[in-house]
Order: C-alpha cells, then structure tokens, then sequence
C-alpha cells in the first residue's frame, strides 16, 4: 500500500520495531529492557570493563548509560568499583544473582531468536546477519 516498503531503511525500520517489541516482551518475564540485557551480557564477556567502555561497545550515551547501571546496581544484579589506577573511573562486573539474572534472561533470548529464525530460516537468518553487517560499515555523512 505505501511506496515506502520498497526503501531499505524503512522496511529495516519496520522489521527493527517488530523484533524489539517482541524482545521487549520476552524480556518482560524477568523485568529486563533489551538495552539492560546487553549492558549484563556484555558486562559478563568483559569482567571488570569500565563504564566507558562497555557504554562505548554499545553505542549508549554516557547519561543514559549511567541511568541504566544505577538501576542494575540498585536491582543487586551489577556492582560497581573504582578502579585501582584511576579514582574516577567505574569497573564493572556481575554479582551472582546479577549471573543468575542473565542466565534466565539468556534463555528467553534463545526462545526470541528461534521465533525470528522460525520466521526467515537458517539460511536467511546467515544472509541477513551477513547483509545487516555490510550495511553497518556504509560510511556515514
């Protein structure tokens, strides 16, 4: 019906709000946003990264970043240290029920993935991984 469905960023754009509602959704379960859940993940892959960094690998802004790691920590599941060289600087790693957390939430992801891999199969699923990576290296401006 709209002469937009034949535009690359548009239909990405459709797709991208499908898939993150039912992400969002799966992760509801365990009171996780998709951002939060790649904040621990990353987290738990990168023990002891500082704040910086793991907002860096995420494309977070430093302002909300920090919003998310305030509400991690006062959910018991990130704790945060200062870092031995350097006073200002936050490391970063799980608690145990931080794993825990992150364990179950992994799990749903798994379910979230199957149904999108359900929807496109296997080998789609490669192609799209493969062709979303070339379009993330298009120069920008």
């Amino acid at each position: 019906m709209s002469p937009l469905t034949g535009y690359v960023g548009y239909s990405l754009r459709r797709a991208q709000g499908v898939i993150f509602a039912d992400f969002s959704q799966t992760l509801s379960e365990v009171k996780l946003r998709p951002a939060q859940f790649a904040v621990l993940l990353t987290i738990d892959q990168n023990p002891g990264a500082s704040q910086s960094e793991v907002s860096a690998a995420l494309g977070i802004q430093k302002a909300n970043f920090v919003a998310i790691i305030a509400d991690l920590e006062k959910r018991g599941v990130v704790r945060r240290r200062k870092s031995d060289s350097d006073g200002r600087t936050y490391s970063l790693s799980l608690t145990p029920r931080g794993r825990g957390l992150l364990t179950h939430a992994a799990q749903l992801q798994s379910l979230h993935e199957a149904r999108v891999t359900a929807q496109i199969g296997r080998e789609g699923r490669l192609q799209l991984l493969e062709l979303l990576e070339r379009l993330s290296a298009l120069p920008s401006g």
